[in-house]
């Protein structure tokens, strides 16, 4: 990947996420929602959006379908705050890797404290 790809990639990210913090009001994105990464095309026609969503799997689900039916509204907002010729078309797909770490992290935690607890 090229150093402009990375840089657009995170500028992407940055104002996705500043965007749907700031200026979407659905009801379906209430959760706990964070852009964890944009991976662009080298052409710049399209951008994979990495969300991950704290939430159950319903709502998970329904917080993609809001961004999906957002993106011709975030589309047009990045195409006036980029300076880039061509901005590109947003998929938004599921990022589980947050939501993974906390349950190890819980499943870890309720190893170790028993042994803790023994250990006295």
């Amino acid at each position: 990947m090229t150093v402009r790809l990375e840089r657009v990639n995170q500028q992407l990210r940055e104002e996705i996420s500043g965007l749907i913090r700031r200026d979407l009001q659905d009801p379906r994105l209430s959760g706990v929602l964070s852009i964890t990464e944009v991976v662009t095309t080298p052409d710049l026609a399209s951008a994979r959006v990495y969300v991950s969503i704290m939430a159950t799997p319903e709502e998970q689900s329904a917080a993609l379908k809001a961004l999906a039916s957002a993106s011709g509204f975030l589309n047009r907002a990045l195409r006036s705050r980029l300076k880039l010729r061509r901005v590109p078309e947003l998929r938004f797909l599921l990022d589980p890797s947050i939501q993974q770490g906390s349950e190890l992290l819980h499943r870890i935690d309720a190893v170790t404290r028993p042994a803790l607890l023994g250990g006295r």
